[in-house]
């Protein structure tokens, strides 16, 4: 009898054990995840806010004349979808930021923590996905044109820095699929405690 009691006693200990280490990993993947979300949207911020590019366009005057050499820029801050790609992924950094300090110092003991912690991350997926939308939209304008509207191509012109916001973009995109695996991680460990 003390021997079976023992043993449940040890069962019962064990079933604590597995679920206090299932916990902490559950922590140290939310850790993680929010340490590289904030890694790749300040690197996505900081690689389309410092992208810019000078070329010089040969520009026809008259046909008797020789065309002109100018030299055009192409920056971020001309495009209002770049300028909120950009904040848009400082914001979606300073969340990444000050959620990974409530991960560590509460360690989801806080319930009304975690929750507002997760609904900020769902709108950080949304806020990502807005400003990767916005940035792209513009993106395949100036890798395309638009004949409609007699827009020409420009980043037959502008290579590095259509490419530069190519990579902007596809880091965003990592990191706002970082934030939704967060929402889905939470939302399963806040089922799971149901």
């Amino acid at each position: 009898m003390e021997a079976e009691y023992k043993e449940s006693g040890m069962e019962s200990g064990s079933g604590k054990a597995v679920a206090v280490a299932n916990k902490r990993k559950m922590r140290g993947w939310d850790v993680i995840l929010r340490f590289f979300a904030l890694a790749l949207s300040l690197a996505a911020a900081v690689v389309l806010a410092v992208d810019k590019e000078t070329v010089v366009v040969q520009v026809p005057v008259a046909a008797a004349l020789p065309p002109l050499s100018v030299p055009v820029a192409a920056k971020t801050s001309y495009l209002s979808a770049f300028v909120f790609f950009v904040i848009a992924n400082s914001i979606a950094c300073a969340h990444a930021g000050v959620s990974l300090i409530l991960a560590l110092a509460y360690q989801g003991e806080n319930k009304a923590i975690a929750l507002t912690v997760l609904i900020a991350d769902l709108m950080m997926v949304a806020l990502l996905f807005s400003g990767i939308g916005a940035g792209v939209a513009i993106g395949v304008l100036g890798y395309n044109g638009n004949s409609h509207t007699m827009w020409g191509k420009v980043c037959d012109k502008f290579d590095k820095f259509c490419h530069q916001a190519a990579a902007a973009f596809g880091i965003s995109g990592a990191a706002a699929l970082l934030f939704l695996l967060l929402v889905v991680l939470a939302t399963l460990n806040l089922h799971k405690k149901h």
